[in-house]
């Protein structure tokens, strides 16, 4: 099992400290307002005293009253150095909470369980997963499986809605809080299940209080709680950020804990203290322990020098103290199993008496904690080596049912290398790969190589943890792992693997150019590479040729490309980087490639965009449903390309689906990948433009352009600057409209990126129509006719037809329009099909062919009210109104008020889909479904989930 065992408290001395022979009940000081916020978090009124009020333990909920409105829910952040008081507050939430009868569930972080997958998760839930047996059954076996009680699914996932599930149902019958202490320590696997269910807490009564050190990276959290970093972003979680206590309330908490102190020694305390709240209890203890004198000189040992305190404590102790205390402090397990307890000295022997009254330890029944992490640390790192590695061994000996904790008690006693434990570890890797835990994997992978005997094989595992720890989007650990690699040999295909695994992390932030040259070194030497690594290679580097649009690049790809062997991956490089030239004849081999690699969710994903690169957009969307089936299941793998999945959806008129994805990808590579988060940002806000929310469009078109060169990430600026045409376009101002289209292209005339600027040619035509300016926009026409004369698909050749038709004299223009009417490959992409009819259907109208216009303007009406193209829709409506058919306001149900998850809800509602099942498709509790769809029936003018199928039968929302 690779889980934790304990459900135990949060290990911390408090803003306020626990009981001691310093003071006779524990209080809260200075922190009236905190407890005041995580009261409404958790479900409990407000009503705390304030001011010099003391919340005393023993008090009714502490003077917090449950409130008959308020059932709580949602995630609140304690961030604060150590000492400050985070798991004080915590405890103090938790007992107020348990008081009240809400269910309290917790985890405290551990070191010496961040590299076990699930280990946190385990803790957490342990006390319920009686409750896993009426979990639908493919949750209820990921959720075993994460744990080892079941075959492992390999689906975090699913891991994470079955846990979204099971609070749910927990919820229904009493609201749920969470409390997560030192998530610093949590293990990356179950952090990131707790970042899935953090955001998708909206509508249940459960509550997710997370304490962590100011400054201390939370791997996996990162992306759900960007508040860690301290930066003021608005889509952060709320956050208490504990500072130290002022000089009032460090008086009245040594007032309370320490009367006798004498005047000059207490003066001295408040001094070196500083105000953190275990500096004063402990310096207070000492000071009174050793009987100084106000005269007394030498600092007051605080910090560092706390710790040494402790060691300094530890080391007056008798022998059997101080091995019981390393043994604890080597498990570091709160709630030890027997195996372990049978190594430690009987309940009632005398030295655990011996330990509580030293204030090292405390118990409850089973429950044997430190009373600080300090204390752990000092007990540790304090004892000799040797005395380390036997405790670790003696533990690793009675563990010998939990493989993964024995393989790391075994690596923490082993300084040389030893090919038993290099091998344990790498078993270790394997189950935790196998869960999904990738971050654990990586790790036990890394030590496996430390701990291997043979050169070749410790570079081998090397090599395989980079590989996995790119898939937590990790780069610096990325870029760690390769310089390790580099320390220890030169064989040249591991260095290759090495700048391969950096590379493709890289890829999705902004270092284009040189990652680009680092690829194609590796790709153009064969000889020194072995030739798959070259092969994928060539192909990252393919994906930066594509990001930066850089024309030296292709001419890079294609001195290399000849050198390398015949291989379907070979083909993709040529799509994806010449789509005009030689990739466009590889265009009938696209389909038997693609279903070569079904189940293979990143060759499935490589393989639509391609298919979408050369316009086969309906073969593009259907991979791209398969392969992200696949890839939700797998996890958050960071995959810049699977942001074109987003842009697919969009031209092919599923413009919900499209933000979904966006929102997915947007949430792994948020603070960490800035081109992956920009493409998203870009594409998001072209689907807002196009619905005439220009406000949030124009602002996620600027973050992304903020987070990327332009010059190093064209295709995002090009897709950002459509953006922000489209909005300006749609207020009217043509001006600018135009002004932004022109960006797209040089100033010769020639397109900015090879692929993104030739789609905005009749938008770019459009503007230059209303603001006069045919005669330029007509020469980038006809230069980019040319251009792709040879190699352009039959979308694009509609597309110049389109523009031409817009600029054209009266004779030219009917026979533009109906060249680019009549190409089957314009009908796939609804919105640029019926733009095209609109703007046929104008022309046809101003020359009074009014009867023929019709037709072409009902069916654009149609297709913008469906997509909720609300600009477009409303210039159909005034077309239709002048060619005399009055329209009626489309949507009288609401369609339009509702987000893109609500309409999802809608539209696998009225398919019949229960609650349950819905929140299986989507990853949402059952509880959050039922919200929704309670919320929109009154928007949607229905009583029952019959009348949501006419909703959707009325055209508001596709069925599929």
């Amino acid at each position: 099992m690779a889980g934790g065992r304990a459900h135990g408290h949060a290990a911390g001395l408090p803003a306020v400290g626990e009981p001691s022979a310093l003071g006779p009940e524990p209080s809260i000081v200075g922190r009236e307002a905190e407890v005041r916020r995580l009261a409404r978090v958790t479900g409990l009124g407000a009503d705390v005293p304030s001011g010099d009020a003391l919340l005393g333990a023993d008090a009714p909920h502490g003077g917090v009253r449950l409130a008959a409105d308020e059932v709580g829910g949602g995630v609140l952040l304690v961030i604060g150095e150590p000492g400050v008081g985070k798991s004080t507050l915590l405890e103090d939430a938790a007992r107020r909470a348990a008081h009240a009868g809400h269910r309290v569930l917790r985890a405290t972080g551990r070191e010496s369980e961040r590299d076990l997958a699930f280990a946190g998760l385990h803790q957490l839930l342990r006390p319920v997963l009686d409750e896993a047996d009426e979990l639908p059954e493919r949750q209820r076996l990921a959720l075993l499986g994460a744990f080892g009680f079941a075959e492992a699914s390999g689906e975090p996932l699913l891991t994470g809605l079955a846990v979204l599930t099971l609070l749910s149902r927990l919820a229904d019958r009493t609201p749920v809080v969470l409390v997560v202490d030192d998530a610093q320590w949590i293990d990356a696997a179950s952090a990131g299940v707790l970042s899935f269910v953090a955001w998708r807490l909206d509508d249940d009564p459960v509550a997710l209080l997370v304490a962590v050190r100011n400054g201390e990276p939370l791997p996996g959290f990162d992306d759900a709680f960007p508040a860690i970093r301290l930066e003021p972003l608005d889509d952060a979680f709320p956050a208490i950020t504990l500072t130290p206590l002022d000089d009032a309330a460090s008086r009245r908490l040594l007032d309370l804990r320490a009367p006798e102190l004498p005047a000059g020694i207490r003066d001295r305390v408040l001094a070196e203290a500083a105000g953190n709240p275990l500096a004063l209890l402990e310096l207070a203890k000492a000071a009174h322990s050793r009987g100084l004198e106000p005269h007394d000189h030498g600092p007051l040992p605080v910090g560092e020098r706390l710790a040494a305190g402790y060691a300094a404590q530890v080391a007056e102790l008798p022998e059997v103290c101080r091995r019981t205390l390393l043994l604890l402090a080597a498990a570091d397990v709160a709630d030890p199993p027997d195996a372990v307890l049978a190594l430690l000295p009987d309940p009632d022997d005398k030295t655990w008496l011996t330990l509580e009254q030293a204030s090292l330890v405390g118990r409850a029944g089973r429950q044997v904690r430190f009373r600080h992490p300090l204390v752990r640390s000092a007990v540790y790192q304090s004892a000799p080596f040797d005395a380390r590695a036997q405790a670790h061994r003696a533990l690793a000996d009675v563990l010998g049912d939990e493989p993964d904790r024995r393989a790391w008690h075994l690596a923490a006693a082993t300084p040389y290398p030893d090919a038993e434990v290099s091998a344990a570890l790498e078993r270790t890797a394997d189950r935790a790969r196998r869960r999904g835990g990738y971050a654990a994997a990586a790790q036990a992978l890394a030590r496996a190589a430390e701990l291997s005997p043979v050169p070749g094989d410790g570079t081998r595992l090397l090599v395989d943890a980079a590989g996995l720890a790119v898939l937590t989007g990790r780069l610096a650990w990325v870029e760690e792992l390769a310089e390790r690699i580099r320390a220890r040999t030169d064989d040249p295909n591991a260095l290759a693997a090495a700048t391969l695994r950096v590379g493709r992390l890289t890829a999705l932030t902004r270092r284009h150019n040189a990652v680009f040259a680092e690829l194609i070194g590796i790709a153009g030497d064969p000889a020194a590479t072995h030739p798959a690594t070259a092969l994928d290679a060539l192909a990252a580097a393919a994906v930066l040729r594509f990001y930066s649009g850089e024309a030296s690049h292709r001419q890079e790809i294609d001195r290399i490309l000849p050198r390398l062997p015949d291989d379907p991956m070979r083909d993709w490089v040529r799509m994806v980087a010449d789509p005009f030239g030689g990739g466009r004849g590889l265009v009938p081999r696209l389909p038997s490639m693609i279903a070569a690699a079904r189940n293979h969710p990143e060759r499935l994903t490589a393989l639509a965009v391609a298919a979408w690169i050369l316009d086969e957009i309906a073969l593009a969307v259907r991979t791209f449903d398969e392969a992200v089936r696949s890839w939700r299941t797998r996890g958050p793998i960071p995959d810049g390309l699977a942001g074109v999945a987003a842009l697919a959806y969009f031209e092919y008129g599923r413009w919900a689906q499209a933000r979904e994805v966006c929102a997915d990808i947007g949430a792994l590579a948020a603070g960490k990948l800035d081109h992956a988060a920009a493409c998203v940002l870009a594409t998001d806000a072209m689907v807002l433009a196009a619905q005439g929310d220009t406000v949030e469009a124009r602002a996620l078109a600027e973050r992304a352009l903020r987070l990327v060169d332009p010059l190093e990430s064209r295709s995002v600026a090009v897709h950002a600057r459509r953006a922000t045409a489209a909005a300006a376009a749609a207020e009217g101002d043509y001006e600018s409209a135009y002004e932004q289209y022109r960006t797209l292209f040089d100033r010769g005339g020639d397109p900015v990126h090879y692929h993104a600027s030739y789609p905005a040619l009749p938008e770019l035509a459009a503007a230059a129509a209303r603001t006069g300016r045919h005669a330029e926009a007509a020469e980038i026409v006809e230069r980019s006719a040319r251009a792709l004369a040879e190699g352009g698909s039959a979308r694009l050749h509609a597309l110049v037809e389109r523009s031409r038709a817009l600029l054209a004299a009266p004779e030219r223009a009917e026979r533009a329009f109906l060249a680019a009417l009549e190409e089957p490959a314009l009908e796939q992409r609804p919105f640029e099909h019926a733009q095209t009819r609109l703007e046929y259907a104008e022309w046809l109208r101003r020359r009074r062919r009014i009867a023929e216009s019709r037709p072409h303007l009902a069916a654009a009406h149609d297709v913008f009210a469906r997509l909720d193209a609300r600009p477009w829709a409303e210039r159909a409506r005034a077309e239709l109104r002048a060619a005399g058919t009055d329209v009626a306001v489309p949507d009288p149900h609401g369609l339009a008020e509702l987000s893109p998850q609500q309409r999802q809800i809608v539209r696998l509602a009225a398919r019949g889909l229960t609650n349950r099942e819905i929140g299986e498709r989507l990853f949402l509790s059952p509880r959050t479904v039922g919200s929704h769809l309670y919320r929109v029936f009154p928007k949607l003018g229905v009583t029952t989930r019959a009348q949501l199928r006419d909703v959707v039968d009325a055209g508001g929302v596709p069925r599929e």
